[in-house]
């Protein structure tokens, strides 16, 4: 493999790219845009266009596309070739700086949840000078925002930049009021997105008609081996998904993602990416990168890479946990405690600011990781509950405790570790453990968000995180640069945040059921599914804060309420018709097919006992027989009933409510169909192998050896 140094960002119009390439007025006109928020100045393009083109070009590309993010939940682009004609029959390459800063894409075709009608196609990309042009696939990709042509955002990074806007500007003047941040005029949301996936073989995937058309099996019963033993967790990792990592790594450091941690993850066939920090935007491109290069990356070794979040059930589900934090243009990590975090006021406040947003925005970020795939996760004994909380550690909370009360903190030093071991170095012990169980974790110098599904985008959960801790930060503000008595009025609004919010810090276990009851006794919500968290998007309080910093209008949020439930219903239709076809074409033939040899068994030996004058026991056909029977009978009977919540449900949608549609959906329908799986899963487990339709779930999670 080539240095690594020599290949990252090979692929990338970067800085470097840049400041070669650019006049140096153009270079630092575009730097003022991408460093200090500032508008772009019009001339530029042309230029930077031009720039872009030649490098472009000279790598191989004759091609470019306005790269986005519509609401569909992955990317999309529409290729434009360089050639332009000239006079005398031939051609040349051209690159504009309107065909740089603005596309034109059909925004009927993409949902909108009813902003335009199909009619209305038209639709805007503009260019996203913040986030780096590349090359994928010989084609030079710009990432865009993208809008409807009455200005109302059709996709995830037009909020995404409005958010980390919002929450500048507040941090900014809270910071303000503090000295030493004089050179202070920006600050930047960061993210590390943790990806976790599965790798299965491919000829295993080609047998199964509910991977290739919902991304899950849809039946499947338990392996006799699974995760119990924990061996797979941070195992050795099989050449063959070794040599797929190398490759990986290396499309994913050409593009300049910083690819760094792997490892398996708990289940078998289980694995994990983790980044390091971007800027919130940044992060978000890169993750969809990473997830569109794992899937390709995969089929060149043969294997096919799930990204859905509960592909096989029983063994551990994939998330996506969102490591989120604040810095300035200074380069000062804002939830940094420092080496004395009792003593820093700037820290505590901001700390409060993160816990007063997550309380009284609960149903706000429970709604930011909602998807039919999600819910499989939440809840269970491998995920974060769906009730949102905030693990803090024992230092924090203590610190707290003592603002609280009122009392002095006696400082922790750090502590050696003592492992009982001489040879071993010493080390300092962390201040904290770590608690996987917690939605909302306090890490050292950031807050992992881990509910986040391994499918989605993580442009959601940061713009409604953003959001709501500016709208904290300008509250605080508020108080503050009216403030007389800065020192007092400052520990009095961290007091009270304290008293008000103590309610969503909890540093016990997450999956513990008695954490269900204690929730519901402090008032947090306990949002099951994701029909029952969308009904809150629109719930006033969440409506005004987005209007207030210009993220969503009205407008934007009922279309994402609209599209979000109309996902999930689409999503449960398409795999209740997948069901319905697996079980009639080829499972209850199956079983039929079963129970005519049982049959025909059973009536061989009773004549063989007639003929001989001798009792040969059948008993195995007749009992076995007798199940397959009553299975096959509660199969036909559960296949009518889902047919008809189907037909029920289709109904329920021509009356244009899609909240109450994803509820029956929810309800009635995935009720239905986990009863039928039941059902068939019991039936796999009787059946002889060479009978069974489709590869088993030892077949699948062991396929990769």
């Amino acid at each position: 493999m080539e240095e690594v140094t020599s290949i990252f960002g090979e692929n990338v119009f970067n800085e470097t790219v840049m400041k070669a390439r650019l006049p140096k007025e153009t270079y630092k006109s575009l730097m003022k845009t991408i460093q200090g928020g500032e508008k772009l100045d019009a001339s530029v393009a042309n230029v930077v266009a031009n720039a872009m083109k030649d490098w472009a070009v000279e790598k191989g590309a004759t091609h470019y596309t306005h790269w986005f993010q519509p609401l569909t939940g992955i990317t999309a682009e529409k290729h434009d070739s360089f050639i332009a004609p000239t006079t005398d029959g031939k051609i040349i390459m051209e690159f504009s700086g309107k065909e740089l800063v603005q596309g034109e894409p059909d925004a009927s075709s993409f949902p909108s949840g009813g902003i335009r009608a199909t009619f209305e196609a038209r639709g805007y990309t503009a260019w996203d000078p913040t986030s780096y042009a590349f090359i994928k696939d010989g084609t030079l990709c710009i990432p865009t925002a993208f809008c409807s042509y009455t200005g109302e955002a059709l996709d995830k990074k037009t909020p995404l930049l409005r958010s980390m806007q919002a929450i500048s500007k507040q941090a900014v003047r809270v910071l303000h009021l503090f000295e030493g941040n004089e050179n202070v005029t920006s600050v930047k949301t960061t993210v590390g997105p943790e990806q976790e996936y599965f790798l299965i073989d491919k000829s295993v995937y080609d047998k199964r008609e509910d991977l290739i058309f919902t991304g899950r099996t849809l039946f499947g019963a338990k392996s006799p081996k699974g995760q119990e033993l924990e061996d797979h967790y941070f195992g050795m990792i099989k050449p063959r998904v070794q040599a797929f990592m190398k490759d990986l790594n290396k499309e994913l450091w050409k593009l300049g993602i910083l690819a760094k941690t792997e490892h398996n993850e708990v289940a078998p066939s289980q694995h994990e990416l983790a980044p390091i920090f971007s800027t919130t935007n940044i992060a978000c491109d890169h993750n969809q990168l990473t997830m569109e290069m794992m899937k390709k990356v995969a089929a060149k070794h043969g294997m096919v890479c799930l990204l859905h979040e509960k592909p096989f059930a029983g063994v551990n589900g994939s998330g996506k946990h969102n490591n989120w934090s604040i810095s300035t243009n200074t380069g000062k990590n804002l939830l940094d405690p420092g080496a004395t975090p009792e003593s820093n006021a700037q820290f505590l406040l901001f700390l409060c600011a993160v816990i007063k947003a997550v309380d009284e925005y609960q149903d706000l970020l429970r709604i930011s990781v909602a998807s039919a795939g999600n819910d499989h996760r939440l809840g269970a004994n491998e995920a974060p509950p769906a009730i949102i909380s905030i693990f803090l550690g024992e230092e924090l909370s203590e610190i707290l405790e003592c603002i609280e009360e009122g009392k002095p903190y006696g400082t922790h030093k750090k502590e050696k570790m003592q492992i009982g071991v001489t040879v071993l170095p010493e080390f300092n012990k962390d201040t904290t453990d770590r608690n996987r169980t917690s939605p909302f974790a306090f890490t050292g110098n950031k807050f992992e968000f881990r509910m986040l599904g391994s499918s989605e985008s993580i442009a959601c959960a940061n713009v409604f995180l953003n959001t709501v801790v500016a709208e904290e930060l300008s509250q605080f503000a508020d108080v503050l640069e009216k403030s007389a008595n800065f020192k007092a009025d400052l520990h009095e609004l961290i007091l009270k945040t304290i008293k008000e919010h103590k309610r969503i810090i909890f540093n016990g276990n997450g999956y513990d059921d008695s954490w269900v009851h204690e929730a519901e006794k402090r008032g947090l919500y306990n949002l099951k599914s994701t029909p029952e968290a969308l009904r809150h998007i629109l719930d006033e309080k969440n409506v005004k804060v987005f209007e207030k910093f210009g993220v969503y209008s009205k407008v934007e949020l009922v279309s994402r309420y609209e599209i979000h439930n109309e996902n999930y219903s689409k999503i449960i239709n398409i795999e209740a018709e997948t069901m319905l076809e697996m079980v009639r074409k080829d499972i209850l033939p199956c079983a039929s097919k079963y129970a005519g040899e049982l049959a025909e068994n059973i009536s061989l030996k009773n004549s063989v006992s007639s003929f001989a004058n001798s009792n040969i026991d059948s008993s195995y056909e007749v009992e076995m027989l007798k199940k397959n029977s009553s299975l096959t009978a509660s199969i036909f009977n559960k296949t009518s009933q889902l047919e008809a919540d189907l037909i029920e449900a289709k109904h329920i949608a021509i009356g244009g409510d899609s909240g109450k549609t994803a509820m029956f959906y929810h309800e009635k329908v995935f009720a239905s169909m986990n009863s039928l799986r039941a059902s068939v899963d019991e039936l796999e487990l009787i059946t002889p192998k060479e009978l069974w339709p489709y590869p088993n779930y030892g077949d699948l999670l062991f396929s990769v050896r």
